[in-house]
């Protein structure tokens, strides 16, 4: 899972990143551009959903493999 950090007072946002890479993005930025303010904002959360793109490789395994025995097959 990855979260990407939203800064609360201008429109910068961390790279997906797990947490604790983010949460030091985020505290490094507020520090630079915005000392004195406590880190705040929205963390936005990223859920890997790698079902949909198994689901395409499967389909194409299986039509591959159709298309290798149809060109097998003796005319």
């Amino acid at each position: 899972m990855a979260n990407r950090y939203w800064c609360g007072e201008c429109s910068f946002k961390t790279p997906w990143r797990g947490e604790p890479e983010g949460l030091r993005l985020q505290i490094k930025h507020y520090a630079e551009k915005h000392p004195g303010t406590p880190p705040g904002g929205q963390v936005e959360t990223r859920r890997r959903s790698s079902g949909k793109r198994n689901g395409y490789l499967l389909l194409a395994a299986v039509v591959l493999v159709l298309l290798t025995v149809v060109a097998a097959c003796p005319h």
